[in-house]
């Protein structure tokens, strides 16, 4: 077997603080360290809020050239719930009709700050009618009197490049039918916020929020007049960024494949913005997109959804088949690991499976315990999914949605294959990274006469409990049947001696574990009389059968699905084979096949003509 692509080459995760070892409910370690902010972000602050003042009172109102072409897409009934009040934030579900966005909450949390980036804007303009641009105009002009003389916490590069973005996007659906001095109060924003950007785009995180922050300087710089001379250096920084952020293969050191998307999404609107404004994209930002183009190809499953790992999730409708049709020539997936990931693909079958260890140091502050975790969808139509990312609804199902038992995979006793751990030090330090991550995670694959075999296993529990995880999948060729094998297994004396300490101390007679799969909330599962088999019906009438061997028990138990844009996380179920581990070597075989129909032709849900991409027909 050989050893999957680790981090070489790239960014040292910054040191780590001495922790002091708790054991939370979630089954992920945590550490007990004081949260207050370094003094490194405290100066990264009060600089943001100078510089900010400083803009603000240079300000001028300046014009805009041109009509620019809206290229952000928003969601429709997000902007409905928008329009008739209700907001979620930080897990409370908030309904205030006759409020401004601005005055609800309280003490702003991650979700309330991230109002000062505008995202939401572009759902209010993807509904687009009088109410909703009413709505718009109204919240913009508040968050000009409240916060555009440099207060408020909107004013760090990331989330001032997002909002000059979209409000430059929107700029027409912003100014129809509003006062002169509305339009001069909004332009004159907009300049305060370019000047700032000019100023404090350095002190972005590297990663997605640079290439945000340059990004709104660019359009800035191309739409406003006079803020012309800010374009060269803004450029040249994020031709910069682009050669030490993104690596050969087109990935990003955090492996959200989301975040990928966000940031071809970027790269590819500011070439198509330099390109109508007469000038040329430099080759490290067209050598960029070419490389990730085709990595996020072969993150996509047959429905054309992105795989929901490490913070990710599907991706705004319609985002990547826009990103990709902006990046130009269409090249295949390259064969083997995307970015960590690896992609069974058969028939309208696709599985794709974590094969690598998960991020470290700042870059993991978003990132879960999902090693060997898969996902299956059957043409248009998830089937076994993870969790997802928990953030949207409050603190403690973003831990939750980090640990092992939210992703399809394996899990013993409670642990998590890479722990919770405290904060980092430095300027990126603000929430939990992941500890104690796998050393050694393993992914061969081995063509079949009749499909494709990928054997996988990682070492996250081999200081814990002395257990090595491996895990062996085979996808038959037409995409019916994805057979599994998971076992827990001792590598060596040093292991089985652990394994004996582990079990002596647990006062039991094995090592509880678990093998989860997950289900789409579309999917209807129900068992057997005798509890030996699972049918899953997906909403085309597509019947699919689990059955297992090796396992204790086979249940089928609650679970949630994590779905941006969702006032709540949608309920759904779980396969669940559970077992002790009392040798050396416990093996659990398990089989997902597809049923026949009567007549013996397959069910079919295919999506309108044109609308599935032919890359995903193929296997990599």
């Amino acid at each position: 077997m050989r050893e999957s692509p680790r981090d070489s080459g790239r960014r040292r995760p910054y040191p780590s603080l001495q922790p002091r070892p708790e054991q939370g409910s979630d089954g992920m370690r945590r550490e007990s360290l004081s949260h207050s902010p370094t003094w490194t972000a405290r100066r990264r602050g009060l600089m943001d809020r100078l510089h900010a003042r400083i803009a603000a009172r240079k300000a001028q109102a300046v014009a805009l050239r041109g009509d620019p072409e809206p290229r952000l897409i928003g969601q429709y009934h997000r902007g409905q719930q928008l329009v008739a009040g209700t907001f979620l934030l930080d897990g409370l579900l908030i309904e205030a009709p006759r409020r401004s966005i601005w005055e609800i909450g309280g003490t702003p949390g991650p979700d309330a700050i991230a109002l000062h980036g505008f995202r939401w804007l572009d759902d209010l303009a993807a509904l687009g009618d009088v109410p909703a641009r009413a709505r718009a105009q109204s919240w913009v002009g508040d968050w000009i009197a409240r916060f555009g003389r440099g207060s408020g916490p909107g004013w760090t590069p990331a989330l001032t490049g997002q909002r000059i973005l979209r409000w430059i996007t929107h700029a027409a659906f912003l100014q129809k039918g509003v006062e002169a001095e509305d339009i001069v109060r909004f332009r004159k924003s907009l300049s305060a916020q370019a000047l700032f950007l000019a100023r404090r785009w350095r002190s972005a995180r590297a990663g997605l929020p640079r290439f945000e922050a340059l990004a709104g300087l660019i359009e800035a710089a191309i739409v406003l007049e006079g803020m012309e001379g800010h374009l060269p250096p803004a450029v040249a920084a994020l031709a910069r960024d682009c050669d030490s952020q993104i690596g050969p293969d087109g990935a990003i050191v955090t492996r959200n494949p989301e975040e990928l998307l966000e940031i071809l999404f970027l790269l590819t609107g500011i070439a198509q913005r330099l390109t109508e404004a007469g000038r040329t994209a430099p080759t490290p930002v067209t050598e960029a997109i070419a490389r990730v183009a085709p990595l996020l190809r072969g993150l996509r499953h047959s429905d054309g959804g992105l795989a929901r790992f490490h913070g990710g999730g599907r991706g705004v409708e319609g985002r990547l088949d826009h990103a990709l049709a902006l990046a130009g020539r269409r090249r295949r997936a390259p064969a083997g690991i995307y970015m960590g990931f690896t992609r069974m693909a058969a028939a309208r079958t696709t599985v794709i499976i974590d094969a690598a260890a998960p991020p470290t140091g700042s870059a993991s502050v978003e990132a879960h315990a999902s090693t060997l975790a898969l996902e299956l969808t059957s043409g248009r139509r998830p089937l076994v999914v993870n969790c997802g990312a928990g953030a949207g609804f409050g603190p403690d199902w973003r831990r939750a949605g980090r640990a092992t038992p939210s992703h399809s995979t394996l899990g013993i006793d409670g642990h998590s294959s890479s722990r919770l751990g405290p904060p980092g030090r430095g300027a990126w330090s603000a929430q939990e990274w992941l500890t104690d991550i796998p050393a050694r995670v393993i992914c061969e694959a081995t063509p079949l006469m009749d499909g494709l075999r990928f054997e996988l296993a990682h070492d996250g529990w081999a200081q814990s409990h002395g257990l090595t995880h491996a895990r062996i999948l085979e996808l038959t060729e037409d995409g019916r049947s994805l057979a599994g094998e998971d076992m827990l297994t001792t590598l060596g004396p040093e292991d089985e001696a652990r394994f004996d300490r582990t079990l002596a101390q647990s006062g039991r007679f094995g090592i509880a574990f678990a093998v989860r799969f997950h289900l789409h909330p579309d999917v209807e599962a129900a068992t057997d009389p005798a509890g030996t088999v699972v049918s899953l019906i997906l909403p085309s009438g597509e019947a699919w059968v689990f059955w297992q061997e090796g396992a204790g028990r086979m249940t089928l138990e609650p679970s949630v699905y994590f779905e941006r844009g969702r006032l709540r996380p949608r309920p759904t179920q779980q396969v669940v084979l559970s077992g002790l581990a009392i040798s050396y070597a416990t093996r659990v075989r398990w089989t997902l096949a597809k049923a026949q129909r009567a007549s013996g032709g397959a069910m079919r849900d295919l999506a309108p003509s044109g609308s599935m991409p032919d890359d995903l027909q193929e296997r990599p």
